[in-house]
């Protein structure tokens, strides 16, 4: 599943994605990373993997032990990404 994922995730780069409190960011695939444009952290294939146990999300307490926790749930969300997957 990861794999079709990150294809989608890969297609939407540079694309506007939105926090829960709408702050709106992009991103840029940079092999297996995500480097996000609000911030100086970003996020890795692997990371978005283990996100991916506890999918579908309604808010981002799941995702508090990893990295960039209200941007994984942005991304993971998202209609382009998810699409009917969960």
């Amino acid at each position: 599943m990861i794999d079709n994922l990150w294809e989608r995730i890969t297609q939407c780069e540079g694309q506007a994605f939105y926090q829960i409190r709408g702050g709106e960011f992009t991103y840029q695939v940079k092999g297996n990373v995500l480097t996000l444009s609000r911030t100086n952290r970003s996020i890795s294939k692997n990371t978005i993997n283990e996100a991916l146990q506890f999918v579908p999300l309604e808010n981002t307490v799941p995702l508090q032990h990893l990295q960039a926790p209200s941007y994984l749930f942005a991304i993971l969300m998202d209609e382009r990404i998810r699409r009917t997957d969960w």
